[in-house]
């Protein structure tokens, strides 16, 4: 939720969504650098779930926050603001992920 000099760390979220972009450009534009390769599912297992732990990790940290620090965060347009950007980079996370697994998994690679 916070670091240790007690703001919210927006940029650190928006630079994951960043490289969330980059990874999606780099498998829509160029998949066959490595096709067949398991190095980019795993990269994207790997990334998918770098980028979820930190909206995790603020969640985590919002749940065993103090009750007056959570109705004043969700009172605040800045305070929804952020929380929409933690579900906007687990969602970013999510997607990520999804392409590794779907990477990992493709058609060439059931039961063989």
């Amino acid at each position: 939720m916070t670091t240790a000099r007690g703001h919210r760390d927006n940029r650190r979220l928006w630079t994951l969504i960043g490289v969330a972009g980059v990874f999606g450009g780099w498998q829509y534009l160029r998949p066959d650098w490595t096709a067949g390769s398991t190095v980019d599912a795993v990269v994207g297992v790997l990334l998918g779930l770098y980028i979820c732990s930190h909206p995790a990790a603020n969640g985590i940290d919002l749940i065993f926050a103090e009750r007056s620090a959570i109705q004043r965060m969700t009172s605040e347009w800045s305070g929804l603001g952020w929380l929409a950007l933690n579900f906007l980079v687990m969602l970013v996370g999510w997607m990520v992920l999804v392409v590794g697994v779907s990477r990992l998994m493709g058609p060439g690679r059931v039961g063989s």
